[in-house]
């Protein structure tokens, strides 16, 4: 059986983290092996166990909570954990409180985590293309101030998602993010007739640094690109696949002992 790849960043220093690849879990199929996805279900066994396997991966005797995302810029404080019919709609979250491992799913999109170790307060985005451009990171680093960081403390890391050689988009595509700003021509590159190449992780990056966060870390590991180790949406989707597995990123502050 092969470990729980988690996946972690200098710039996040010591607080609890990783973003975890598909490998050492227990689903089967095109979904193996650590698939996090619940697809509206509530959690089967498969995801129960690996679950369990990503909080000993990560941060042992914590609690993982997640979103019911949909592609926004709304970002929720987590004080406490939630049934999983109750989990909000939302593709950020941050949090003040121990014990509690906020969890991003992605396939594509780029996972955010951000920290100030000084202030106690973590956060994490899914950040897709509808959620970059519309302000998913504005919105979680806004959040993180209400609970008392400090944006020029806050520390961030982008994990796999997909990269500029993977993500081709149409003229149309590139032309939202040109009228949203003309500088974000540089964040695609010529292709083939009428289409782009677009650097997702970059454009997030920058989102990040234009808001004030001075500690940018961008992993560089295209989703698309390693099958081996990570699930990609629009893999399964170029291959005419009815579904596609989920990976997650985690981060927590340690638990207080009681």
């Amino acid at each position: 059986m092969s470990a729980v790849e988690a996946i972690r960043a200098k710039a996040l220093g010591a607080v609890p983290h990783g973003f975890l690849a598909r490998r050492g879990g227990v689903s089967t199929g095109a979904m193996a092996s650590l698939d996090m996805g619940r697809r509206g279900q509530p959690p089967t066994p498969e995801l129960i166990e690996n679950q369990r396997r990503a909080i000993a991966a990560v941060a042992p005797g914590s609690v993982i909570v997640t979103l019911y995302q949909i592609h926004s810029a709304d970002a929720v404080v987590i004080t406490e954990p939630h049934d999983d019919h109750l989990r909000p709609h939302a593709d950020a979250m941050v949090t003040n409180r121990p014990g509690l491992l906020l969890g991003i799913l992605t396939a594509d999109c780029a996972p955010v985590l951000l920290v100030d170790s000084a202030a106690g307060v973590i956060g994490a985005a899914h950040a897709g293309w509808k959620g970059a451009i519309g302000g998913v990171t504005d919105a979680t680093i806004a959040a993180m101030e209400q609970l008392g960081a400090d944006r020029h403390r806050i520390a961030a890391a982008i994990g796999p998602c997909i990269a500029r050689a993977s993500y081709e988009v149409d003229d149309g595509f590139a032309a939202r993010f040109a009228a949203d700003d003309p500088a974000n021509e540089r964040f695609f590159s010529p292709g083939k007739l009428g289409h782009h190449q677009f650097d997702l992780e970059a454009y997030v990056a920058h989102r990040l640094a234009a808001a004030g966060i001075r500690t940018v870390e961008m992993l560089g590991l295209d989703t698309y690109a390693d099958e081996d180790r990570f699930f990609s949406f629009r893999r399964a989707t170029h291959r005419g696949e009815p579904d596609y597995g989920r990976q997650i990123s985690l981060i927590g502050l340690p638990a207080i002992d009681a």
